[in-house]
């Protein structure tokens, strides 16, 4: 299942919003620097959806603010 997201770094909580099957937006409180947002994506959408965080990976979007999540 893939899962594209709208990125909110550097928010004052960490929050999941699904708009519609697959699609939705992720506040996090981690800068975009180092890559510290989208490990922190990937941790919200695993705990969110109940899966292991080894079982979200990232597809497309690792720089944007827009980005497709696999999980597997």
């Amino acid at each position: 299942m893939k899962i594209r997201v709208r990125v909110h770094p550097r928010a004052s909580g960490v929050r999941v919003v699904l708009k519609s099957p697959g699609e939705g937006d992720v506040w996090v409180t981690a800068p975009p620097a180092e890559n510290r947002a989208n490990e922190a994506v990937q941790a919200a959408l695993a705990e969110f959806l109940g899966v292991a965080k080894s079982r979200v990976r990232l597809v497309s979007g690792g720089r944007g603010r827009n980005k497709v999540f696999e999980v597997g």
